[in-house]
């Protein structure tokens, strides 16, 4: 599955190169981001309860894909950073914020036959924003890319480590 790939690439290039500004942000706290990048994923959950399923159990109308929006991943995120200690949740929620917004902007590059990405900023505005329309999500050369510069952010990290010691 190169998109998921992708997106937990893009968000340990983002938080690693941030950690050389903040030395707070130290490598749990990439996982956390890689982590908030996998969020509007959860909307893969449909694979195991479908939501029609979960419309009949609920008895109210019901759709996953509302977890893959703005809204739908700053609900998902809230309930994460509650689950850490109170002391943590500013940087979690930022990281695990930074990991979702990746993804977020990451897929709304992808190519659709409509020209428009999906409605990105709901539950705030249902306009459905023009896409570039850049690659699909299984096209492997997105996941090439972000290897590549994950790769060299790794090395160059490695070598800042070496040069301070």
């Amino acid at each position: 599955m190169p998109d998921l790939l992708a997106h937990a690439l893009i968000a340990y290039a983002l938080a690693t190169l941030l950690s050389w500004r903040y030395e707070w942000l130290s490598a749990p706290y990439v996982t956390v981001a890689m982590a908030g990048a996998f969020v509007p994923d959860l909307t893969k959950v449909n694979l195991l309860f479908s939501s029609g399923l979960v419309e009949v159990v609920l008895g109210i109308p019901f759709d996953w894909s509302g977890l893959h929006t703005l809204g739908g991943s700053l609900i998902s995120l809230a309930i994460g950073v509650v689950l850490v200690a109170s002391s943590e949740r500013r940087r979690v929620a930022a990281l695990l914020g930074l990991g979702a917004a990746s993804h977020l902007l990451a897929d709304a590059l992808l190519l659709n036959a409509s020209g428009h990405s999906y409605p990105l900023f709901w539950p705030l505005s249902y306009l459905h924003p023009p896409t570039p329309g850049l690659y699909l999500s299984t096209d492997p050369e997105p996941m090439v890319v972000a290897a590549a510069v994950a790769s060299v952010v790794f090395v160059a990290t490695r070598l800042r480590t070496k040069r301070a010691e």
